[in-house]
């Protein structure tokens, strides 16, 4: 099953939906009036109208009526039928699968807007203009698996939509927030997201209460509680006979089809994912094609039927590949590689594995490459404004000396009182840079390295390659997270909990599973939040060398994260010997070693706190073993 490829498809039912459902008698209702009508304001609405429309039947027509609602909206000076054929356009590319072109179209539309609400601030139907526009490239960008821009875009429309009081339209970012809070694997929020989504549309009567329940279905599953579940996904699918959405039906059918595929129902199954093909074919949605054929396809292979299978494979794949969609690409490729070598053609298999590979690198180019950019970004701002900055400066100064010449000695003071205050901000940060690499020797040093290469030898000796190979990937990809993440100021939780969980794994193997170990994250922790890196694993380290590796028998060590008293709070805890029994025992070596860590902790918490104006606070205490409490202040990644 593809949750992540769904999840995606399930942002453009929910933002279609917003925009409203289509009816064939509608659509020639306003081509009979567009007919008769003569002024040129009414046609670009009658354009925009059909546009919208047409967007469940035919995206070329959306494309075709968008495009003459743009032409004469320029030509008229129309601003506000240009901002909403921008959306209509923006749409029509989504359809069809031109993401790029539709993040261009709905940013134009954005700026459109945005004059409107200069002249005219209190305007609804520009905040709801500017509110779909946020919305529409919220979807584009959660496609991208950007969730954190979508977040973002999805907030900004939800707050237009609260302060004009748009209750269905509030009900549908709840949706779409939720939706990315289920891609970041947070099933907690975002069933609380979808059922005050339900509530409010329950209220008034919205149309998108099926692809609501839906969504409430997808949560029962995947926690495994299928019986609500297909409660759900049955109250959908009555819903989806009594409104027009093509969309969120073939979604749903897909999802039913997951549904019997658990059960190993495969004769259902089939039929729901066939259905599901054959909507998104009549819509040309490729997209959700490739998802659908792609289903069936692995449906087929799990049953060995590889004849059937192939052709559902390489349909998925050749959809992938024309719109551009990288994860599909990923996916669809190793069915086709799992198929060859099924079939004992070794060529095929690998050359669709090679291929594989080369899709899952793109996808880490990708994600290597937004964050180039959004460094780049982060510094051109910041230079904007120390530019702006400087010139207000110059600007006071120039005006206290036209008008008070005798205040020229408190200028010069004011002067000398900034550049002290710029030399000490430059001199933390320089600490802060200096700290960070001690930080960073300290954390992986070669002896670390060496008795890590030596303890997966040995293991390869002992128990062969295969087995091997698993611990000398996860050292490889501890090696690349420690050296990408060390030099940034903050580090996404789920990317320190990685890097944590595989350093424990392989002091697991290094001293012959000498301890167990547990990482937990409460719900309060939300998934943008970050933490400075390499702070955590100096403790893991201690309650390893110096806590449950001197024990008698096994040991027990325990990281949690949780927020309490709006602070980030992570926990270290083991069940060793205790620091003073440590001390007694090692007393040279190991004093050296901790003092040493937490020296550079406590610097790097003081230099924290100076920064962002924040308590940050560490405690150290024994019971039954070493408690760590680090008490961090919260901090989000953009």
């Amino acid at each position: 099953m593809k949750n992540t490829f769904n999840i995606v498809i399930l942002f453009l039912v929910v933002f279609y939906c917003q925009i409203g459902f289509s009816q064939k008698s509608e659509i020639d209702s306003l081509k009979r009036v567009l007919s008769v009508s003569k002024a040129d304001t009414s046609k670009v609405n009658l354009y925009n109208h059909l546009a919208d429309k047409f967007k469940e039947l035919n995206p070329d027509s959306t494309a075709f009526y968008a495009n003459k609602a743009k032409l004469l909206s320029s030509k008229t000076g129309y601003g506000f039928g240009l901002a909403s054929s921008y959306i209509n356009k923006g749409n029509s590319n989504i359809i069809l699968g031109n993401y790029k072109n539709a993040k261009s179209d709905f940013k134009k539309a954005q700026i459109e807007f945005e004059k409107l609400l200069n002249s005219d601030s209190n305007n609804k139907k520009y905040k709801n203009g500017l509110a779909r526009a946020y919305a529409s490239e919220g979807v584009v960008f959660s496609e991208e698996s950007n969730y954190y821009m979508a977040l973002e875009l999805y907030q900004k429309a939800l707050k237009l939509y609260q302060e004009i009081g748009q209750k269905n339209n509030i009900s549908k970012a709840y949706n779409n927030i939720g939706i990315v809070y289920k891609s970041k694997q947070n099933n907690t929020k975002a069933l609380e997201y979808f059922k005050k989504a339900l509530t409010i549309q329950e209220e008034i009567g919205e149309q998108t209460v099926p692809v609501t329940l839906t969504n409430i279905g997808v949560i029962y599953f995947e926690n495994g509680n299928l019986s609500e579940a297909i409660k759900y996904y049955t109250k959908a699918e009555k819903s989806f006979k009594l409104v027009e959405n093509n969309r969120g039906l073939a979604l749903l059918n897909n999802y039913l089809g997951d549904y019997h595929r658990k059960l190993n129902d495969e004769p259902k199954a089939i039929s729901y994912y066939t259905t599901a093909l054959n909507l998104y074919e009549a819509m040309q949605n490729k997209f959700g094609a490739s998802l659908a054929l792609y289903n069936l396809g692995q449906l087929y292979f799990e049953n060995k039927k590889y004849d059937e299978a192939m052709p559902f494979a390489t349909k998925s794949l050749n959809y992938a590949k024309e719109i551009g969609v990288l994860d599909q690409t990923f996916h669809s490729e190793k069915l086709l590689s799992d198929l060859y070598a099924a079939q004992n053609n070794p060529s095929q298999s690998l050359f669709h594995y090679k291929n594989y590979i080369i899709a899952r690198d793109s996808i880490t180019n990708q994600e290597n490459d937004k964050k180039f950019v959004q460094a780049e970004m982060d510094f051109e701002y910041q230079k904007r404004e120390a530019l702006l900055s400087e010139k207000n400066k110059r600007q006071n100064l120039i005006l206290l000396f036209s008008i008070i010449g005798t205040l020229l000695l408190l200028g010069l003071i004011l002067v000398m009182y900034n550049r002290r205050q710029i030399k000490r901000r430059l001199t933390l940060q320089k600490e802060v840079a200096e700290y960070e690499q001690k930080a960073l020797h300290l954390q992986m040093n070669p002896h670390f390295v060496f008795n890590c290469l030596g303890s997966i030898s040995s293991f390869i000796v002992q128990n062969g390659t295969d087995s091997a190979l698993k611990y000398l990937s996860k050292f490889s990809k501890l090696m690349r997270l420690t050296l990408e993440y060390s030099k940034g100021a903050l580090i996404p939780i789920d990317k320190e909990v990685e890097s944590l969980q595989n350093y424990l794994e392989l002091e697991q193997l290094r001293f012959h599973n000498k301890f167990e170990f547990s990482i937990k994250s409460s719900d309060k922790v939300e998934f943008n939040m970050g933490i400075p890196p390499l702070l955590i694993q100096p403790f893991v380290e201690n309650a390893i060398l110096h806590g449950v590796v001197p024990k008698e028998g096994n040991g027990k060590i325990e990281v949690h994260f949780d927020v309490e008293n709006n602070q980030l709070v992570c926990k270290i805890k083991d069940d060793g010997i205790g620091v003073s029994k440590s001390k007694e025992i090692k007393e040279k070596s190991v004093t050296a070693h901790q003092s040493m860590a937490l020296e550079i902790t406590k610097k790097r918490l003081e230099i924290m706190e100076a920064t962002i104006s924040k308590s940050a606070q560490i405690e150290i205490i024994e019971n039954n073993g070493t408690i760590v409490t680090l008490r961090l202040p919260i901090q989000y990644i953009k």
